[in-house]
C-alpha cells in the first residue's frame, strides 16, 4: 500500500539543547513517507551544524538557510512555501518540541476517513499536563463548524499549537501567507478559517509533546505573564462568533466575552499593571480595529471596587489599603488605576 507523501517542516532558531530530539522524533516515524524541511533562521549557538548532521545521514531531510532574520511568523510561512508539490498533509514540529512514532501514521489515517477533513488534531502533552479533553467522545469526525461551535459555546480546545495539528497540504499551498504575520494567535485563527470549509479529524491518542522548560525564551515566556489566553479568546469570540452562529446568539456571546475579558483587565488595572501589560493588550485589539473601551473599562474597576468594599476580608482589606495610598488625595476612585491603561495613548 502507498503511503502519502507528509510535509513534516522545523522551523528553528538557537534551539540547540532541544533541536536534536526534535528531529529524531521525527525520522523515528512508522509513516516513513515524508520529507523533512529544516529552516534555520539565523542561529548562532550551532543549531544549524546540528541540522547538518542530519542531512547527511537522511536523504529525506533538507536545510534551508534564512539569509536574513525574519519574525516567526514571517519564518514560518516562508518554510511552507517550500513543501513538495506532492504532498497530502503538511506537519508543522516546533524545534523545542517532538511527536510520538505514531503521529503520522494516526493522523494520516484521520485524514483517511474523509477527502473533507482539512484538519487533523490530537491530545497532547505540554510539560507533564494531558491536554485537548473535550472532544465528543466515540467520534474521530465532526462537521468543521460543529466543531468551531464548541470551542465558543464550551471553550472545548482541541488545536493545541503548531506542533499539535496536521493541515491538508492543499490548504498550505493555495493560502500564502499561510498565517496572519498581525496576529497575536495566527495559529488559533487558521484552525477558525479552515473550519469554516472544512470538517476536523481527531485521534484519541497522545502524539506530540510540547516543552514548556525551554531555557531559551520561546516566543510566549515574555508574554506569559500578560494572561494572552485571555486576550484570544476575547479576540477569537469577537471575530469568529458571526461567522459560525445565528446571530442572536452571537451578539450575546459578543457581550458575554466582552464583559469576561474587562472584568479581567478591571482587575489588573487595579494591581497597577504597567505599560508592558497595557501595550500588550492594546496591540492585540488592532487587528480587531478595536482600541481600548475606557468607559467601559471604568465602569468594571468601580464594579470592582463595589465587590471590594462589599466583602471585607484579608485579600480585600489588602487591596483597598493598597489603593487608598496610590489614590491618597483623590478619594477612594478609580483615576489613578485607569492612568496605566492610558499611559500608552
Amino acid at each position: 500500500m502507498n503511503q502519502p507523501l507528509v510535509s513534516v517542516v522545523t522551523p528553528f532558531r538557537n534551539t540547540a539543547p532541544y533541536l536534536a530530539q526534535c528531529i529524531e522524533s521525527v525520522l523515528a516515524q512508522t509513516h516513513s513517507s515524508f520529507e523533512y524541511i529544516l529552516s534555520d533562521n539565523c542561529s548562532t549557538d550551532g543549531s544549524g551544524e546540528i541540522a547538518e548532521t542530519y542531512v547527511r545521514r537522511d536523504p529525506r531531510v533538507r536545510l534551508i538557510r534564512q539569509s536574513q532574520l525574519l519574525s516567526q511568523a514571517q519564518h514560518y510561512n516562508n518554510v511552507l512555501t517550500q513543501i513538495s508539490p506532492d504532498s497530502r498533509y503538511c506537519k508543522i514540529v516546533q524545534a523545542d518540541d517532538y511527536i510520538f512514532p505514531q503521529c503520522l501514521q494516526s493522523m494520516v489515517q484521520a485524514f483517511a476517513q474523509s477527502e473533507s477533513i482539512g484538519l487533523v488534531s490530537s491530545y497532547w502533552l505540554k510539560g507533564n499536563m494531558l491536554l485537548g479533553s473535550g472532544f465528543p467522545h466515540g467520534t474521530s469526525l465532526l462537521p468543521g463548524r460543529e466543531l468551531a461551535r464548541l470551542f465558543l459555546r464550551a471553550g472545548v480546545y482541541v488545536f493545541g499549537s503548531e506542533s499539535t495539528v496536521m493541515y491538508r497540504s492543499s490548504l498550505v499551498r493555495n493560502c500564502q501567507p499561510f498565517f496572519g504575520e498581525s496576529l497575536l494567535h495566527a495559529d488559533t485563527e487558521k484552525c477558525m478559517d479552515i473550519l469554516e470549509d472544512w470538517d476536523f479529524g481527531f485521534v484519541p491518542q497522545v502524539l506530540s509533546f510540547l516543552r514548556m522548560d525551554n531555557i531559551n525564551e520561546s516566543i510566549s515566556a515574555p508574554v506569559r505573564s500578560l494572561r494572552p489566553e485571555l486576550l484570544d479568546r476575547y479576540i477569537i469570540v469577537q471575530r469568529y462568533a458571526p461567522r459560525f452562529l445565528e446571530p442572536d446568539e452571537a451578539a450575546a456571546l459578543k457581550r458575554e466575552s466582552k464583559r469576561v475579558y474587562y472584568e479581567f483587565l478591571a482587575h489588573e488595572a487595579l494591581r497597577f499593571r504597567g505599560s508592558a501589560f497595557w501595550s500588550y493588550h492594546k496591540g492585540g485589539l488592532n487587528p480587531l480595529g478595536e482600541k481600548l473601551d475606557r468607559t467601559y473599562l471604568s465602569l468594571r474597576i468601580g464594579s470592582e471596587l463595589l465587590w471590594l468594599l462589599a466583602n471585607p476580608g484579608t485579600t480585600a482589606a489588602h487591596a483597598l489599603d493598597r489603593l487608598r495610598g496610590r489614590t491618597s488625595g483623590q478619594g477612594l476612585g478609580n483615576t489613578d488605576a485607569l492612568q496605566s491603561a492610558k499611559r500608552q495613548d
